[in-house]
């Protein structure tokens, strides 16, 4: 059967999907776009606008609790809060915190959502300074003494709350709160009996069960190259997740200089290892995404014995001297078609 590449591609995952019995919904939450392809050869049109209300209504669920943008989300109105008293958040809130401090935990905080004032400092996000020049040595040293996980404390029960033990503290979910919010749509077009779609937010992704034809969705990661949209690899995927984080797309230019957005937590400055892009999957698009932001800010070597050990499902590609691509997977990734140079039109 011949294999489409479908129209609303990704900044950074691909998908590919057959034409008979798809539906293809798609919307935009969280400061992005998602779509969602469902296998549904008798979805009618109430179905049909179940399934995008459904999905709609779980992404702003997140977006509303979560967004950094947004002055009256919780994670905003923690942010203000300048004291160490419990701060109550809502269920959702509470276990992207969770998985984000076990991440960090488990990195030694190259993962860290207190990242956010020096996200800010070197021109990224919502509060981004507007300088064209790097922050001085001075400034950044000062940011980073409120800058660590463990100044969050999460105190659980039947209302979640979550304390900060330096009262200048804020955090920033946008590292996995996207991925979050793919695990919540799927779970609504679960709730109402689909078992085979796929659903996409920002290029995070989650299929389950097959396609049209009954074969495993077929993913496909981007080559990492700023400005353009070309194919750098195909897996095939079933009830699991792929999420994917660079540098390529997101960068601003600093002292002459091109920095990324990704801002290595410990240091204090933007990631200039060779890592282009860092592709994970695993069994929920939240730690999927959470881990490719992970394994992003650590060098591809450090990077790739630590996913060894932790038995993640990762694959880089690494920008050599040369300018070429060099791609390195765990034992643990799906087989990939590819490399490949196939240019998205």
């Amino acid at each position: 059967m011949c294999v489409l590449l479908l129209l609303y591609l990704t900044v950074r995952s691909l998908v590919f999907a057959p034409t008979p019995a798809r539906v293809s919904l798609a919307g935009a939450s969280m400061g992005t776009t998602w779509a969602a392809v469902l296998n549904a050869p008798d979805l009618d049109r109430a179905g049909r606008s179940a399934a995008q209300v459904a999905v709609q209504s779980a992404l702003d669920r997140v977006d509303t609790t979560m967004s950094t943008w947004d002055v009256d989300s919780e994670v905003s109105r923690f942010n203000r809060e300048q004291g160490t008293q419990p701060f109550a958040v809502s269920a959702h809130t509470f276990e992207v915190l969770r998985l984000a401090q076990a991440v960090s935990e488990q990195t030694g905080g190259a993962f860290d959502v207190t990242v956010r004032p020096l996200v800010a400092a070197w021109g990224f996000g919502a509060d981004a300074r507007t300088a064209d020049n790097p922050p001085p040595p001075d400034e950044l040293a000062a940011i980073q003494e409120r800058v660590g996980f463990e100044h969050i404390v999460l105190l659980p029960g039947s209302e979640p709350r979550i304390q900060k033990a330096l009262p200048t503290v804020e955090i920033d979910l946008s590292a996995v709160a996207k991925g979050y919010g793919a695990d919540l749509a799927a779970q609504a077009l679960r709730d109402l009996g689909h078992s085979d779609f796929m659903v996409e937010v920002g290029g995070e992704i989650y299929v389950s069960g097959s396609r049209p034809d009954g074969e495993p969705w077929r993913l496909a990661i981007e080559r990492p190259e700023p400005g353009t949209r070309t194919i750098h690899a195909v897996i095939e995927l079933s009830n699991r997740a792929l999420a994917t984080s660079g540098d390529y797309r997101s960068f601003r230019e600093a002292g002459g200089r091109r920095v990324s957005h990704l801002i290595d937590p410990r240091s204090g400055v933007p990631v200039a290892h060779g890592t282009a892009s860092v592709s994970v999957v695993a069994d929920t698009t939240a730690v999927a995404d959470a881990w490719a932001t992970a394994l992003s800010v650590l060098d591809a070597d450090a990077g790739h014995a630590l996913a060894e050990v932790r038995g993640l499902a990762a694959y880089w590609i690494v920008r050599a001297p040369d300018g070429t691509y060099e791609a390195s997977a765990t034992s643990h990734f799906p087989a990939v078609e590819g490399p490949q140079d196939r240019t998205v039109p």
